[in-house]
């Protein structure tokens, strides 16, 4: 155990540094990582111990800049769907579950080269972003590549869109805790490696801030779309 939590660690610190200067979430990152020690069925659990304390400090750091009736609306589609996803989770088979991680992962890459900046949502809008990303985030870990395009493109920037975003997943993540409670998902083993990881996470994050301007961004995104891809490709094969 001892082994494998400083392997966690090292991954957790080492993942979150590169997102946080490739401009990647580092939940999508590290949910491959967290399955190979811990499985599917407790990696995203574990996972969403770690976004609930980063999203958490996040808005509290950027509180005064919160667009709450943004935040409103994309919890009334994220609480719901957190449910379902939640429930899928604990009862589905993971062998397809899996496979599901291996396409949503290579399609991370595809859809960030083939997307199209999104116009100025309404905010109405973000009840259905919310509504994809509670159930894709619940069901697969972390969908945040695929919603922040939604968030910039309302115009928010700076510590608008840190707060705003953070707040906005903190309401899904609670959801999804709430619901792997109910599922026996959050054992006390789970609990306690979720707590041990967080402190890596958070300096690998700051860190990563930190770095920000002292290296090229190009070489970090081509690295991450690099892991992203083998461990998608490995999931699908069912060699992970």
């Amino acid at each position: 155990m001892t082994v494998t939590l400083l392997i966690a660690s090292a991954a957790a610190f080492l993942l979150a540094m590169l997102s946080g200067v490739a401009g990647f979430g580092g939940g999508v990152l590290l949910l491959p990582v967290f399955t190979a020690l811990f499985g599917l069925r407790f990696a995203v659990p574990m996972l969403t111990l770690t976004q609930l304390s980063s999203n958490g400090s996040r808005t509290w750091l950027n509180r005064d800049a919160v667009r709450w009736p943004l935040v409103g609306w994309f919890a009334a589609g994220a609480v719901p769907l957190s449910v379902a996803g939640g429930l899928l989770l604990t009862h589905a088979p993971l062998s397809p579950l899996k496979r599901l991680l291996g396409i949503f992962l290579i399609g991370v890459v595809v859809w960030r080269h083939l997307r199209r900046q999104p116009g100025k949502p309404g905010d109405r809008m973000f009840a259905a972003v919310g509504a994809a990303s509670g159930f894709g985030s619940a069901l697969l870990g972390s969908v945040g590549p695929l919603t922040a395009p939604f968030f910039l493109a309302y115009g928010l920037t700076r510590a608008a869109y840190i707060g705003t975003e953070a707040t906005a997943a903190l309401t899904m993540h609670l959801t999804k805790l709430t619901v792997y409670g109910a599922g026996d998902l959050l054992t006390p083993r789970v609990l306690w490696l979720g707590a041990a990881l967080t402190p890596a996470t958070l300096a690998g994050a700051w860190t990563g801030k930190k770095l920000v301007g002292h290296v090229t961004d190009r070489a970090f995104i081509l690295l991450v779309e690099a892991g992203l891809v083998t461990a998608g490709t490995l999931f699908l094969l069912g060699l992970s």
